[in-house]
């Protein structure tokens, strides 16, 4: 399935040609201009027979979907840096007949922390800004507990601040103001000193998305859209609840049962940590721009700072021979060892959406998924995907009483 098409290559060349007007003119819009990534281009790539048996995996998805907790859910699978499956199932709202397609719109939820990492980053690989500046000296709203001058911005990129886990995300999800809950957030106890454990965070990683307005001096998603979507030639991703409600296809929130719901504003309210929503189609490019299929755009010094191990995160409860182990995160990524293999991913979940993306940064292949409904366990089928990937005996990891 092509990725790049000759629509999206005249945007490109419209892209290209006003940000040329605005260096001539004297400023370009965000910094400096940059080439579209030609995700298909460079030498012909031999491609391998699928160690992966779409077939089957097709017929996974299928009864998955049989499941009556299950509305609509979109899956893009990449081998060896090439898209060998993308296909939706089910339907945007449950009693519809409206079919989920490659191209229906979901929200993102945490998966947006890596288009916050990544804006940060090039903004330091451009020198704008340093990665171990520390965040008081960069006038956010943010403040810490403890020692809170020692925090940097790569600390708060791998939610290293200090704080109790998930702090005050209840209070963000009553309606209070994420500008003032972080200016508050020096009122809490300290969970660890700064710089010293890892503590989950949304309302402090938004810091992000100010560290990129003052940086840019430009609103969080035009710097998101001119720097990451358009340059990937990600045309359905957006910031925003109206980003959202606009695509021509779009799937509505679910709660358990299949009870449709109303879609919530807060994590909007913190674009920097769950404010993007795309499709299928565009969260596989991506995946593969993290695989290093778009250097021009996203070269190999940001995605090493990107995916980089900086803290070991805690594995709670037991873990089983085929678990993952080595957990740790980088910089909006997370990461670990599978099968005596470095995956790298993330998930996200929001009131009626769930999201993931795992791959194989060696072999370049990997798998996202989108989905409607707060059903938590389709996270599973990642790890059966690296199952057949690796060649392993099946494993129903979802819990849906199979034998593959």
């Amino acid at each position: 399935m092509p990725l790049i098409s000759g629509s999206w290559l005249r945007r490109r060349w419209r892209v290209l040609a006003l940000i040329l007007v605005a260096v001539l003119g004297g400023a370009a819009f965000l910094g400096r201009p940059r080439e579209a990534p030609q995700l298909t281009a460079g030498p012909p790539r031999r491609v391998d027979p699928p160690k992966v048996d779409y077939a089957w995996l097709d017929a996974r998805i299928n009864r998955l979907m049989l499941e009556p907790s299950m509305v609509g859910l979109a899956v893009g699978a990449v081998e060896g840096g090439e898209v060998r499956f993308m296909k939706g199932y089910g339907v945007t709202l449950a009693g519809s007949a409206d079919p989920v397609t490659p191209d229906t719109v979901f929200r993102w939820a945490s998966l947006s922390k890596g288009v916050a990492s990544a804006l940060v980053v090039e903004l330091s690989q451009e020198g704008r800004l340093s990665l171990d500046a520390p965040v008081a000296s960069l006038n956010t709203s943010l403040t810490l507990p403890g020692d809170a001058g020692r925090v940097t911005v790569a600390d708060v990129l791998s939610h290293r601040v200090g704080l109790p886990h998930n702090a005050w995300d209840d209070r963000l999800e009553a309606g209070e103001d994420p500008k003032v809950l972080r200016a508050l957030l020096g009122s809490l106890p300290p969970a660890c000193p700064p710089g010293t454990c890892h503590a989950y965070q949304n309302i402090a990683y938004d810091t992000a998305s100010e560290i990129v307005e003052l940086t840019t001096g430009h609103p969080y998603a035009d710097a998101a859209r001119e720097r990451v979507f358009a340059p990937f030639g990600m045309t359905s991703a957006t910031i925003g609840r109206t980003g959202l409600e606009a695509a021509k296809s779009w799937a509505r929130p679910h709660h358990q049962g299949r009870r449709p719901a109303v879609v919530n504003d807060s994590y909007y309210r913190v674009p920097a940590a769950g404010g993007v929503n795309s499709s299928i189609r565009d969260l596989t490019r991506w995946m593969l721009a993290q695989m290093g299929e778009a250097p021009e755009a996203l070269s190999p010094a940001v995605l090493q700072a990107m995916h980089q191990d900086r803290v070991a995160t805690p594995q709670r409860g037991r873990r089983g021979p085929s678990e993952p182990t080595d957990t740790a995160y980088g910089l909006g990524w997370r990461s670990f060892t599978y099968a005596g293999h470095r995956l790298v991913g993330h998930r996200g979940s929001v009131d009626g959406y769930v999201s993931l993306i795992l791959f194989d940064p060696a072999d370049k292949s990997g798998i996202v998924m989108l989905w409607n409904a707060n059903d938590y366990r389709t996270a599973r089928l990642e790890f059966e995907f690296f199952d057949r990937l690796y060649g392993l005996p099946f494993t129903d990891k979802i819990g849906l009483n199979d034998r593959g």
